[in-house]
């Protein structure tokens, strides 16, 4: 069965970032970062905002052509 192209996002992705974490990747998240202590119990876990990345920005056409116009003025005339 299909999702229906209301409920389609932009670029094609579906349920790429969910908002809520299960409990074993909370669990995971607080060992990496140190904070789970051995023996604690699974129940009242501390809340985790879901990490999201975000993709770097191209650089600024000005910046970009400064530094054509730099390697332009170096290059040896044919």
């Amino acid at each position: 069965m299909s999702i229906h192209s209301s409920l389609r996002q932009a670029g094609g992705k579906t349920g790429s970032i969910r908002n809520v974490l299960k409990r074993h990747e909370r669990v995971r998240h607080l060992m990496t970062k140190g904070l789970w202590a051995e023996g604690r119990s699974m129940f009242g876990l501390p809340k985790i905002k879901p990490e999201r990345v975000k993709a770097k920005k191209a650089a600024p056409k000005e910046a970009a052509a400064k530094q054509a116009s730099t390697t332009s003025a170096t290059a040896p005339a044919a």
